[in-house]
């Protein structure tokens, strides 16, 4: 069993000089909160509240049973107490959730009323928890969104405009955050040699047939990370892993452990999901996009499409030139888990019917659908993080299995937020959802106790007044608790993950990841 770090005074750690890519990043001793504590906290805290409202049957719910397929998460409370202002007496535990395995989170717990904040444990009296995620990779993110302009150039001016479109507007840019955040955080874990070559700043665009036969003309391509990355990353790797060129300056770094290649990936994670919001905005007839007029309102549902399909080109020539095979076919599956996932949302049940029942296949077929539609990107890009690394197997597991079940408890919020939240707050139409015809999570959770939405869902809420009906039922079940609560059991199992990892600035990061997406409100 590890042994536990060593708190200094007001739960400091100063952090050891393990060995890391940058030598001058290992001799910056930086004091940081422990990762380690914060990850008992946040359990410790979820695992002692109870609630009488709480759907204890959530696990039945889960797709665990699956293998390699694990349930989201109860870390939007755990995480949640990490900011309050004192520690009540902890209640009696609650009663044990039928687990499908030993190896099961503690039970789902509602998030406790805002007021206090838990002290970190073996502290005299405790820091809290301030640690902003955006500041560990500034630098990089801010690197990223100006090469994505210089990826997405093109020769057609309309194209280069449309194209361009939704990466000028301030999104969350949550998935380039975690790939960055998840690349710092495991590079001083243990590494494992992989029979493919890396990749340095200075050949990260070079193509690998020749530009004639390409035809790829981007007017930007000149302008594109070069021989200096973020962090003047200038190694220039040869070969199989370790065998590092001797023109690599260990010292010309800023502390950063993000290689090129891991920088590229997060760039191409957002181009992917960009393209993505293209094509939904077609599909849904969308009029708002980040608070802005949608790309297919202000230039046509003709040229959004194309715009998309392009952005995924760019993505995918991006992605060859990283010259890993396997990192290219998981990014690749997730272009097709994307279709997929759009394909099962085009129905609310397994089986069409006009007027079906609730059943627990419900709820998985919308687990489901909503890894492919949502946490298939997020898992896969952080698992091809650590594999970018050459992280062991063990490590690049757990970016798998962070990845997976914050993806899943991200999007169960923004199903939440749907019903809670007004449009001007998210920046898109407020209650979409059923004005699509989708059933998400809170409704399903309050069909089960309201058979009448059967109806409603079968004709996917087409009727007059279908859409206000269900609004009201699901206001008045507790739909939107057991939501939360399944919420918080996926981004528990997401923070348990990542124990394995070294105790670090990105590792409490990842941690208050968990705290931010479950906490947000747009």
């Amino acid at each position: 069993m590890r042994a536990r770090p060593t708190l200094m005074p007001y739960g400091l750690l100063l952090r050891p000089g393990t060995p890391t890519r940058s030598p001058a990043a290992a001799r910056a001793a930086t004091a940081l909160i422990c990762s380690q504590c914060l990850i008992d906290s946040c359990i410790s805290s979820s695992s002692s509240l109870s609630s009488p409202n709480l759907p204890y049957n959530i696990r039945s719910y889960h797709p665990s049973r699956r293998k390699n397929q694990s349930a989201l998460g109860s870390a939007a409370s755990a995480a949640q107490n990490l900011f309050s202002k004192e520690s009540p007496p902890p209640p009696p535990p609650p009663p044990p959730l039928s687990s499908p395995s030993s190896s099961s989170p503690s039970p789902a717990l509602l998030p406790r009323s805002p007021g206090t904040s838990p002290r970190l444990p073996g502290t005299p009296g405790g820091v809290p928890v301030t640690i902003d995620p955006l500041r560990i990779v500034a630098k990089e993110l801010k690197f990223m969104k100006k090469n994505i302009h210089k990826l997405l150039g093109s020769g057609h001016p309309l194209l280069d405009r449309v194209a361009k479109y939704y990466t000028t507007s301030e999104g969350k840019h949550v998935r380039p955050l975690l790939v960055l955040l998840m690349s710092q955080a495991t590079a001083q874990g243990p590494k494992t040699t992989r029979q493919v070559p890396f990749v340095s700043a200075a050949g990260i665009n070079d193509g690998i047939t020749s530009p004639a036969i390409l035809s790829d003309t981007n007017p930007d391509q000149s302008a594109l990370l070069s021989s200096t990355s973020p962090s003047s990353l200038e190694a220039a790797y040869t070969g199989l892993a370790g065998n590092v060129d001797a023109n690599y300056d260990a010292d010309s770094g800023n502390g950063t452990d993000i290689l090129p290649a891991q920088q590229r990936l997060a760039e191409i994670t957002e181009l992917i999901h960009t393209a993505s919001l293209l094509h939904d905005d077609v599909i849904d007839n969308a009029v708002t996009r980040r608070s802005t007029v949608s790309a297919n309102l202000a230039f046509g549902n003709k040229m959004a499409v194309l715009a998309g399909d392009f952005l995924l080109g760019r993505a995918s020539v991006a992605l060859a030139r990283l010259r890993d095979p396997e990192v290219i076919e998981l990014l690749s599956t997730v272009i097709a888990n994307l279709i997929e996932g759009e394909f099962m949302q085009l129905k609310n049940t397994e089986r069409d019917e006009l007027n079906p029942s609730f059943t627990e296949q419900t709820i998985t077929y919308y687990l489901q659908k909503t890894y492919l539609k949502s946490a298939s990107l997020i898992s896969k890009s952080c698992r091809a993080a650590a594999l970018l690394g050459h992280s062991s197997p063990e490590i690049v597991e757990a970016a798998y299995s962070y990845g997976r079940n914050l993806g899943l408890a991200f999007q169960l919020v923004d199903d939440m937020l749907d019903y809670t939240i007004s449009g001007d707050e998210l920046g898109k139409p407020a209650g979409a959802d059923l004005e699509l015809g989708l059933a998400t999570a809170p409704l399903l959770f309050a069909w089960r106790a309201n058979p009448e939405l059967g109806a409603l869902v079968g004709r996917k809420f087409s009727g007059e007044g279908d859409v206000q009906l269900a609004r009201q039922i699901v206001s008045q079940s507790d739909g939107l608790e057991q939501t939360r609560a399944l919420a918080q059991e996926y981004t528990n199992k997401a923070i348990q993950s990542i124990r394995i990892l070294p105790d670090t600035e990105a590792k409490t990061g990842l941690i208050e990841m968990c705290a931010k997406l479950t906490k947000r409100r747009k």
